[in-house]
């Protein structure tokens, strides 16, 4: 498995635009598909099959899970100033915890996603069907 940063950080840029769009639209869903799309990205650009495509989809969810988080934390650190030092704990543990689970929400459906798509240009490469070649400047 080699990483190819430029898949995972084109993966995780269409994960925030997607997700954050999406996320206002229908705040659950948008978010996951956001995910889900960008994970897909990243492992169709990695390429090399599943195993390759898993990787970087899910180095890409995993971005976008630390990104999510600390917005989170902003937030939370938000709410805990104006709730005083008890607020601040109960803002900060929870934080913690909804930052887990939004990070697994990005990079586990990312990794499926980008599984699928290395898997897909996997499949391409091997009957023959070479992927167009970027126009070069």
């Amino acid at each position: 498995m080699a990483t190819n940063w430029r898949a995972v950080i084109i993966g995780f840029i269409v994960m925030v635009v997607i997700g954050t769009f999406g996320g206002i639209v229908l705040p659950v869903v948008g978010t996951i598909g956001g995910g889900i799309i960008g994970g897909f990205v990243a492992g169709y650009m990695a390429g090399e099959g599943i195993g390759n495509g898993t990787w970087n989809g899910l180095l890409a969810g995993g971005f976008g899970g630390i990104v999510g988080a600390i917005l989170l934390a902003l937030g939370g650190a938000l709410v805990g100033s104006l709730a005083g030092p008890v607020g601040s704990v109960f803002a900060g543990t929870g934080v913690l915890l909804v930052g887990i689970v939004v990070a697994l929400l990005f990079a586990i459906p990312s990794g499926i996603a980008g599984a699928l798509g290395g898997w897909l240009k996997g499949s391409r490469q091997e009957r023959g069907v070479k992927p167009p070649e970027p126009a070069t400047r």
